[in-house]
This record gives structure tokens, C-alpha cells and sequence, in this order.
């Protein structure tokens, strides 16, 4: 049976009538995906994005004050850092008072002091925290093909909060509010993978950032930076408090396709006697290591088992990978289960955003829709209908049936339309 994919791998999201990505750089995505993605900056001026707000309606300084003083953050969603230098968390948080054993709120005053006293604010994960942000994020996501997230860092002037260093995620760079001078620099180290930190090149990275910048220039509110993983970044807070978001792009790369292949391999091998079997006795893995017959009876079942992987075992690994580095979108829980008492034949249902939904046969000729949220049943005489909702994105509980209907609510695949 051919999977039924959901409609946002097949219609671009939009945003106001045109993809989500054109508010960020200006260029046609087709020459960004051709000419610019994973492979140099591009800075886009907020004139040449036709944005004369900016982007105040993803997120502003009192979007921070509120999460700051309002929303009982706690850490990882916030951090604080100096001069290169992060703070303690305990610097910048306190207990959350009577009825609330929590020890990491986000403190206002001590934030207020550490940021009056020169330290860069992160508010981190906002693609989790802020619905504006959320919301973008998803589409943006949608788009690219790559999961993302979201951080804001909050400058108080002339101020420095991380010194040169490269991310191992591509990144979109969007200025808020004030003034900051960013100065770009070569890769040390081309493409780093997600675990090949910045720090592993320190030398390296020290030795480029004394050397002059390819880019320096001044970003002000509505502008937006495209930096692929690996180009080394600082930037300075000019004469106001400077904001920022940075949308980092966690690309999904051929080394993916390759950890599951071998991943994938090695189940498969380990079902024969050659993997299953004991080493020698008497064998000293710490002076010898494996010897070299043991060695090439491994290698050999291994390569055996990579030509024999199926492309869709193979595929079935990514995509249960690629629904794990994402969420769908929101729902209300308590309105989803009164939709879900409340049903009607008549009643309009759509599918929920970003569920990655899909039908999949399983063992013993059964059908299933594996999603974001779970797996769920499907009777072989509902499959129709169930796979009209996929592909529209669109159905009536009556043609559903009631029962699979209020399950599919109830499991968050669907939502009231």
C-alpha cells in the first residue's frame, strides 16, 4: 500500500498569500535553494523585503518583558551571558514561591540587574513558548523541508554577549528592535555536523576572528541575515537595546541517511549466527582490541547487510526520525474533548496542522495512520474515507463513522475545522 502523505508536504505555507520564506531574504526560493542554501550568507535589507513593519508581529520588547516578568519561565528556556562568558543559572533565577516547589523561575529583578550591568538576555525555544513565533516557525519548517527552532537575544548597548563561534545549524538572523554590527567570517571547519561544536576548533576559530570580517555591516529592525552552519559571527550592540531573532535551521544531512543505513544494517545482521556469536576465550579487548579475523567476518556481514537493506525499511527509520524533531500544532485539550462528546455526522473536521499523518500497513495485514501523535487502527473497510482525510485534509464525522471520528480527536490527529 502507497502511503498517503499529509497536505503540508505538498502545499508550500504561505503567509498573507506568498511562502513564508519570502519575508526573510530576497531572492526567489528557487535561488535560494539553488544559488544561497548551505552554501554562502545573504543579507536581506528590510526595503528589499517589502516589510515595513519588520517582523513586530513575530515578536517585540514587550513580548520579552512579558515572558520575562509573566510567564513563570524556567531553564533551559532562558540564559544569561557576558562577554563570552554565560552566567549561573541560579544568578538569574529564583524559587517560585509558596505552592510552587520549582527552583529555576526566571527572576525579573536579577535579570533586570545582570542586563543593566551589560549581560546579553537568550530567551531560548520560543518556537515552544511564544504563539507568533510558534506559528511562523512551523510554516517556515513546512517549507524548508528541516526542522527549526527559535531563540531571541536581548543586547543591552554596547555590549558583546558571545564572542566569535559558528553554529552547527544554519541560521536566519532577524533584527527586532535597535541597532547591532555584525561582523561575519570563512568557515574553520566546512559543514559541521551536530556534534562538532565550535569549541572543537577553538584555536582555529581565535586565529579567524583576529583576521578582517568578509561581512561587517550594521543591522537595523527589519533586516535579515541568512548564515549557513560553520561561518563564524559576532556582533555588538550599538546605542540601544538591540533584539534579535535567530531561527536556527537543523538540516537534515546525507550523514542522517547514513546513520540510519548502518543503523538499519546491523538490526538485520544481528539476526544471523556470525554477529550472535562469543568472541574467543581468553580475548582482551583493552590490550588487543578485536582480532583481525573476528574484524573482517564483521565487516563482511555488514556490507552484506547494507546492499541488502530496503529502500523502504530504510525509509521508514528517517521518517520515524523526522516526526520525533517536531511537534504539531497547538490544540486546546479541554475544547478538543468536548468537540470529540459533542460529535455529529454533520459535524466538520480537518486535519491538524503538521501531524505528519500517514497511512502504513503493519504485521499481520493491518493498517494504521502513524502520526506525530501516535498510531491509531484502521479497519480495512474505513481506509477510504481515512484516506480522503489525508489527502484533502478535510472530512465529516459521518463519513468517518462517529467512533473512529471522536478516536481521531481524542489521539489529536484531527481538530474541529
Amino acid at each position: 500500500m502507497t502511503s498517503t502523505a499529509t497536505p503540508e508536504h505538498r502545499v508550500p505555507a504561505v503567509d498573507g498569500g506568498r511562502p513564508v520564506l519570502s519575508r526573510l531574504v530576497r531572492v526567489d526560493g528557487e535561488e535560494f535553494a539553488d544559488r544561497i542554501w548551505s552554501r554562502e550568507p545573504l543579507l536581506s535589507r528590510a526595503d528589499e523585503l517589502g516589510g515595513a513593519a519588520g517582523f513586530d508581529d513575530l515578536f517585540s520588547a514587550d513580548a520579552v518583558d512579558e515572558l520575562v516578568a509573566g510567564r513563570g519561565l524556567r531553564t533551559p528556556f532562558l540564559r544569561m551571558a557576558k562577554d563570552g562568558t554565560t552566567l549561573p543559572d541560579r544568578s538569574f533565577t529564583r524559587g517560585g514561591g509558596i505552592g510552587a516547589a520549582i527552583a529555576d523561575q526566571a527572576s525579573d529583578d536579577a535579570v533586570l540587574r545582570h542586563f543593566a550591568e551589560g549581560s546579553t538576555l537568550v530567551l531560548q525555544g520560543l518556537h515552544r513558548t511564544w504563539g507568533p513565533v510558534l506559528e511562523f516557525s512551523q510554516r517556515l519548517a513546512a517549507e524548508l523541508g528541516h526542522p527549526v527552532q527559535v531563540n531571541a537575544y536581548i543586547t543591552p548597548p554596547q555590549s558583546t554577549g558571545f564572542a566569535d563561534h559558528y553554529d552547527v545549524h544554519d541560521v536566519f538572523v532577524l533584527q527586532i528592535a535597535g541597532e547591532k554590527r555584525w561582523r561575519i567570517r570563512r568557515p574553520v571547519h566546512e559543514l559541521p555536523l551536530r556534534d562538532e561544536p565550535w569549541t572543537d576548533h577553538r584555536a582555529a576559530v581565535e586565529a579567524a576572528a583576529r583576521e578582517a570580517p568578509v561581512i561587517e555591516e550594521t543591522f537595523r529592525p527589519g533586516d535579515c541575515l541568512y548564515l549557513p552552519r560553520g561561518w563564524l559571527h559576532s556582533a555588538t550592540a550599538l546605542g540601544g537595546t538591540s533584539i534579535h531573532l535567530t531561527i536556527g535551521v537543523h538540516s537534515w544531512t546525507r550523514r542522517h541517511v547514513a546513520d540510519r543505513l548502518v543503523e538499519t544494517a546491523v538490526r538485520a545482521a544481528s539476526r544471523g549466527p556470525g554477529l550472535r556469536g562469543s568472541l574467543p576465550v581468553g580475548v582482551d579487548l583493552v590490550r588487543d582490541g578485536a582480532g583481525a579475523d573476528d574484524v573482517e567476518q564483521v565487516r563482511a556481514a555488514l556490507v552484506e547487510a547494507i546492499q541488502a537493506v530496503d529502500a523502504t525499511d530504510l525509509a521508514a527509520a528517517l521518517a520515524a526520525q523526522a516526526r520525533a524533531a517536531q511537534r504539531p500544532a497547538p490544540l486546546a485539550p479541554l475544547a478538543q474533548a468536548e468537540a470529540a462528546r459533542a460529535l455529529t455526522d454533520d459535524t466538520e473536521l480537518a486535519l491538524r496542522d503538521h501531524v505528519a499523518a500517514r497511512l502504513e500497513p503493519v504485521a499481520g495485514g493491518r493498517t494504521v495512520i502513524r502520526s506525530r501523535t501516535g498510531v491509531v487502527p484502521v479497519e480495512h473497510a474505513d481506509l477510504a474515507s481515512v484516506g480522503a482525510l489525508l489527502d484533502t485534509g478535510r472530512a465529516r464525522a459521518g463519513d468517518l463513522g462517529i467512533e473512529l471520528a471522536r478516536t481521531l480527536l481524542t489521539s489529536g490527529v484531527v481538530v474541529p475545522a
